[in-house]
């Protein structure tokens, strides 16, 4: 079993708080991405976040569009990468990122790594292009898409600052997800990092002691593991299968 976050064992969290930056103006509400629920309530309301968040909800909800946002105020690449990458290919991001600010607490790391599963290829071969000459890169193209996702990790696991990750389990098997939760969770425990996630996956959603903020059309709110829709409906589903594949013929 899995071992407890301590709360005191994570300082120095590198994102404490998420809320508007209202220099020069506030963000309009009558445009996207405002016009979502989720992203009107952090701007009207802000958000906490522990040394482990995690976001589910349906896809167009606003989870992957929060996430990428706090990447780019952060410094991050939109695409994935760390705090400085230059990676992008089309640009497609919100203008959300402009109008929020980063409370940090005093201290904290300002390095981090933004990872989305959709984007990894073209990451990994932004790395292979921009070689660091004082410290090779393992040659991830030459293993499957979860393995290289894991080795990433494994190979940054030291560093210090925020891990953001957006629908990771795309890349992964059931077993790997259980082994991004050990990694992930190894670095929250030595006090390396925070995570903040965003998933469909039950599995992830589960990650021990993680903040659950469940985003959908109502905004966000917290919950339990085991009252989110994303495992009510996938249990459901196991227990019986063939009640929700007759309504596809």
């Amino acid at each position: 079993m899995m071992g407890h976050v301590p709360r005191d064992r994570v300082r120095n969290q590198p994102v404490r708080r998420i809320e508007e930056y209202l220099d020069p103006d506030p963000m309009p509400r009558d445009e996207w991405p405002a016009t979502l629920a989720p992203v009107r309530q952090l701007l009207d309301d802000g958000l906490e976040l522990g040394p482990v968040t995690v976001l589910v909800g349906e896809n167009g909800v606003g989870k992957s569009t929060l996430v990428e946002a706090v990447a780019l105020a952060f410094g991050m690449a939109p695409e994935g990468g760390s705090t400085g990458s230059g990676h992008t290919t089309r640009p497609s991001e919100s203008d959300l990122w402009q109008h929020i600010r980063l409370v940090r607490d005093f201290g904290a790391a300002r390095s981090g790594f933004f990872l989305r599963a959709e984007t990894m290829h073209g990451f990994f071969t932004y790395l292979e292009q921009n070689p660091n000459p004082k410290r090779p890169e393992p040659q991830f193209h030459e293993r499957s898409h979860g393995e290289s996702f894991l080795d990433f990790v494994i190979d940054r696991a030291r560093w210090p600052g925020l891990w953001l990750l957006d629908e990771p389990e795309s890349a992964l098997s059931f077993s790997g997800c259980l082994a991004l939760i050990a990694l992930l969770q190894s670095i929250v425990e030595d006090g390396v990092g925070q995570v903040i996630l965003s998933t469909h996956s039950p599995v992830l959603a589960a990650f021990p002691d993680a903040t659950v903020l469940e985003v959908g059309e109502w905004g966000i709110r917290r919950s339990d593991w085991a009252d989110l829709d994303l495992v009510r409906n996938q249990r459901a589903f196991l227990e019986a299968p063939e009640r929700y594949l007759r309504h596809l013929e």
